[in-house]
């Protein structure tokens, strides 16, 4: 009875966001193109980085490290909006919120079913990078991990909140250059943000990308768990939350 009235207490149904979790899984399993583009397109982007930084073993182990906050967040993104633009123009969500379910019980369901495959593609990411490409990072690779999982659960929350906007697959990806990129040019992995001309500086600290790659910069170079890097972390995850609350109140009955 105390089980029963705790869930009763909360904000959404433990019971409800599993089964969305469960049939988001099964809906993206069956979808190979997504599959491929979720856990085979980073490890090929880290390839790809690799070949062309062979001459500059330097040069790799310093962009290495910081592309972890930046490919899983791009990939997300795609595939989070696309997939959950799919659900709303076919009606499938509206048909949801005409039963007994809470908005937070279907953020919620997309958000575990791909905070899993965040899971799978950071620790996939994660051994090719430092197995045979041989990026040498001085902390422990759970670092990194941590830090692919939090950028990819960025780009879902900003690929949740896109598909409300968006009328069609094409349309969600437009949005890519006007939200993503931009973040990805002022992110410091180009120029640190102290040359930065102007304003930019500025703007890159309101930008959750930079974060992600800092944090990321300090796992590569530090044998421990920084303050920095706890700090950025839980910045990134702060703007996790505040856009899929953002996200929920997009879903209307």
């Amino acid at each position: 009875m105390s089980g029963v009235r705790l869930a009763e207490r909360l904000p959404f149904s433990p019971t409800i966001t599993g089964a969305t979790a469960v049939r988001v899984l099964q809906q993206i399993s069956r979808d190979k193109g997504s599959t491929a583009l979720l856990l085979a397109i980073p490890c090929m982007l880290m390839v790809l980085l690799k070949l062309m930084f062979h001459d500059s073993e330097a040069t790799f182990e310093r962009v290495g490290p910081q592309v972890f906050g930046i490919f899983p967040v791009i990939v997300m993104y795609l595939v989070a909006s696309v997939s959950t633009l799919r659900e709303r123009t076919t009606g499938t969500a509206e048909r949801l919120l005409t039963m007994p379910v809470r908005r937070l019980d279907i953020v919620l369901g997309y958000s575990l079913a791909f905070a899993f495959l965040a899971l799978l593609q950071a620790v996939l990411s994660t051994l090719l990078s430092i197995g045979p490409l041989g990026l040498d990072i001085k902390g422990p690779a759970y670092l990194l991990m941590v830090i692919a999982m939090l950028g990819a659960l960025l780009g879902l929350a900003l690929g949740l909140l896109v598909s409300a906007f968006a009328r069609n697959e094409f349309q969600a990806v437009q949005f890519l250059p006007a939200g993503v990129l931009p973040q990805f040019l002022v992110c410091g992995l180009f120029v640190p943000r102290d040359e930065m001309y102007g304003a930019l500086s500025a703007v890159a600290k309101a930008m959750p990308m930079t974060y992600a790659v800092q944090a990321a910069g300090e796992a590569a170079t530090h044998t421990g768990v920084t303050g920095l890097f706890v700090r950025d972390a839980l910045l990134i995850l702060g703007c996790v939350v505040l856009v899929l609350v953002a996200s929920a109140t997009t879903l209307k009955r």
